[in-house]
This record gives C-alpha cells, structure tokens and sequence, in this order.
C-alpha cells in the first residue's frame, strides 16, 4: 500500500527564546526537521509532506534541497486541524503516517513497527515514571486503547497513568480523512486534537495497535535550548557507545560529538573534545588528538593526528603525521608518510609519499612529488588578486627557510632552494637556486624613537 508521510512543523518555540523556527534549530549538526525528513525518506514513501507555520518561508527554504512538499498552516488551531491541510495532497488508497519535526530522533525501525499493520490505526505510546504535560492513553478493563485524554482535560485518575501518547501514528487514509472531519474543538485549548481520532476509531470498532521504541530518547521532543542540549548529549552518548562496542577507544565517551557519520575500522584511538562532521571514515589504527575537528574526510591505516587539528573534505594516506595546530583544507590529497607539522596548512594541494612540511607554511595550489623537504616559513604565493595558480615541487626537491614560491612556478627533481629566497622562475632539477639581495650595514642609523 502506497505510504504518505505528514510531519508536523508549525510550531512557534516559544521557550527557544529565539527568532528562528524551533524545528530548524541543530542537533548533531543539522535542523531537527532535517533528521525527520531524512528518516521518512528511507521509508520510500509516495509522499513527505511538511506542515510549516511559524517563521514564514524560513522552513521550506532551509529544507530547500528536500524532496518534501511544504504546506502552510496558519492560523494554527491544533494538530488535527494541521493534518487536515495536507487532507488534498492524501489519496485515500493509502496509510498515512503522523510525525513531529521537533521530536527528531525517532528511529526507521520503530516507525517500521507502526506500519506493520496497514489496516488498523497503530500509535506509538511509552511509558513514563513522571507522565507529566503528555496526553496518557486511556485502556478499558481488556486493555483495550479506548481514547487519548491530554493532561489539561484529564481527571485526577487519568493523571495518575503512566502510558503517554507520543503524536506519533498510522492510519489508513480513507479513514483518516473521515474522522478528520469529524473533530471539533470542545477542550479547553479551544484546538482540534488530532487525537481526538482514536475515539471515533473506537466507536468504529477500528482496532487500535500500540508499540513502543526501543529507546525513551526516540521520542523526546524539543521545547526549550534545556531540552536541546539534554537530547544532544543523550544522542552523543549513544554514537559513543555504538563506537565502544566496535573496539573504539575514547579517552572519555562524554567528550565526543559525531554531527553525520563517522566509521571506524579496528583500534582506532580517539581523544577527548574530537568533533567529526559529514561523511568521515578512520581506518584501521588511527589516532586522532585532542580537540581535533575532522570533516568529510578519510583517513587511512595508522595515520596519526596530533592535537587541535583540522582536516576538512581531505584524503589522508597511511603512517601520516599531521599536526598539532595543523589545517587541512578541501581538495587536499596527501599520500603515505607524509608530515604535516605544527601552524603549517594545506589547501587544494597533492603531496606524494614521504614528504615533509613540519613548521609554519602555507601550502596551496601546489603539486608536491615524492621525498620533498619544506622549510619553515615557506609560502607557496598562489593568489595574484585575480586569479589562482599552480606551484609544482617535484621529487626530491628541498626548499630552504622562509621561501616564497610565486606561482605559476616548477622546482625541479632534486633541486635546491636557499632560505630567504623568492622564486619567481622556474629553479632547474639538481641545481641551487638562490634569490637574495645583498646584505650591507647602515653606518650611523638609528631606530626611530616614540614621538611624545
């Protein structure tokens, strides 16, 4: 049966305290809303429809890039009549799954449970010691759901049950667009509750399913920066077990934050405060230092990162030395054994196997062969103001101290550059090339002195 999926999104966020929506605020490293429409996504449904309120075109422009179709709800009159401005874009051949764009871990295995039963409607419950501010779902003496009762209009009793409702559910669109149409706003919100639905279901003699999550952070739901960071550290903490169970080693599991993917292979090493963010991929026996940021990035076997590193959408070869205080920039390719020191950066540059860079150089733009020496302070001046250009340093070349290389320029094989020099032609392979101005001494000068 085809599928649609309605996420709810039109919240204010009062208590964000904040200008923007509540749903596109991040949590491992992308808008809440983003980890719900990604998740829909995998179920490969006909449709993913986001209902948007509050923040005007903020949300669909954030989300720009999403297959999902965005529909405004304004005014907002409460979660059934959100669901009844997607009712054009439902064909009652249909199920349609209900989610939340502020309840942004729920897992694709869980909402698999929910759809499991196509033809009955199936709401996804937990059971809370401290129930408090949620709707408790209401069973008969059976234990059959007969209704869902949201704190505001519960009696003492229904207060006391600990079963609360999450939002979340399924149900055969046919149905759903009839019970929709059926729901009036007698509360004391003055709302139409979506889950007044379950009633009409009963009085139907429509079988009401419950399952529950496999993990109570599943369902947390976001209202407050409070809640924010609380959710982030829970999430974290389960990426950081996730890697533990793998062989991982972290120096300390609550000093990690994963915000996309990272994979790791057998006796990786990570310290504490490393951030990893994208698509990053640690192969075997790497090490990576303390307060390292890596982006977009693999990283092969035994490769070493010393401490407050950056690696962004780089490739990184085995038995490397980076670092510390090192900054690798896109389009950066380095191969086997290659050193990257302490202050020295790499941009949009290749360096073969066994190469070195160990102290305060910028390297850009540059095509570096096999068995090269850079210098300390050694500049490859790859910006003209305009245009960029290329420096190539081939094999086995070594270029002295505080060189500048003014590209486009080429060092050839084995050749000499001598400290303090700038090369603006192209130094020929197995020679010393040198560019000073001679050294004199000033008879009689004296160094300006402050003005009062």
């Amino acid at each position: 049966m085809a599928l649609n999926i309605v996420i709810l999104a039109a919240g204010k966020g009062t208590r964000m305290h904040s200008d923007k929506p509540k749903v596109l605020h991040s949590i491992a490293g992308k808008p809440m809303l983003q980890h719900v429409v990604d998740t829909a996504a995998n179920l490969q449904p006909t449709k993913i429809i986001v209902v948007y309120g509050h923040g005007g075109e903020m949300v669909p422009q954030a989300l720009a890039q999403s297959s999902a179709l965005f529909i405004l709800q304004e005014p907002q009159l409460g979660t059934g009549h959100a669901v009844q401005q997607t009712l054009p874009q439902l064909d009652n051949d249909s199920i349609t799954l209900v989610l939340y764009g502020d309840v942004p871990l729920i897992r694709q295995d869980t909402l698999q449970k929910i759809l499991a039963d196509q033809k009955s409607m199936t709401l996804l419950t937990q059971y809370l010691d401290n129930p408090k501010g949620y709707g408790r779902i209401v069973r008969d003496a059976a234990g059959k759901v007969t209704r869902i009762v949201e704190e505001k209009d519960a009696t003492p009793e229904q207060r006391q049950i600990q079963e609360i409702n999450t939002g979340i559910l399924a149900a055969p669109t046919g149905m759903l667009r009839e019970w929709l149409g059926n729901l009036r706003n007698e509360n004391a919100q003055g709302e139409y509750y979506l889950t007044d639905i379950v009633a009409m279901a009963v009085t139907q003699g429509v079988k009401i399913n419950t399952v529950q999550p496999a993990h109570a952070w599943e369902v947390m739901g976001i209202n407050s920066k409070i809640q924010l960071a609380e959710l982030e550290r829970l999430w974290q903490l389960e990426q950081a077990d996730r890697l533990l169970i793998q062989g991982v080693t972290l120096a300390d599991p609550a000093r990690l934050d994963i915000r996309g993917q990272l994979i790791c292979e057998r006796d990786v090493e990570i310290d504490v405060g490393c951030i990893f963010e994208g698509q990053v991929h640690l192969a075997k026996g790497v090490k990576i230092g303390a307060y390292s940021v890596i982006r977009n990035t693999r990283i092969a076997a035994n490769t070493q990162v010393a401490p407050y590193s950056h690696i962004d959408r780089a490739t990184i070869g085995e038995q490397c030395h980076i670092g510390p205080f090192a900054r690798i920039r896109p389009g950066s390719i380095l191969h086997d054994d290659v050193h990257i020191g302490n202050f020295v950066e790499i941009k949009n540059s290749e360096i073969a196997d066994n190469s070195k860079a160990n102290h305060l150089s910028y390297i850009g733009d540059a095509t570096v062969g096999s068995r090269v020496n850079i210098g300390a302070g050694t500049i490859t001046c790859n910006y003209d103001g305009a245009n960029k250009f290329r420096t190539v340093i081939e094999d086995d070349a070594f270029i002295g101290s505080d060189t500048q290389l003014v590209a486009p320029v080429t060092v050839g094989r084995g050749a000499t550059i001598g400290a303090g020099s700038t090369i603006t032609k192209d130094a020929p392979a197995g020679e010393l090339t040198l560019s000073r101005a001679k050294q004199v001494s000033v008879s009689g000068w004296q160094r300006p002195t402050k003005k009062k």
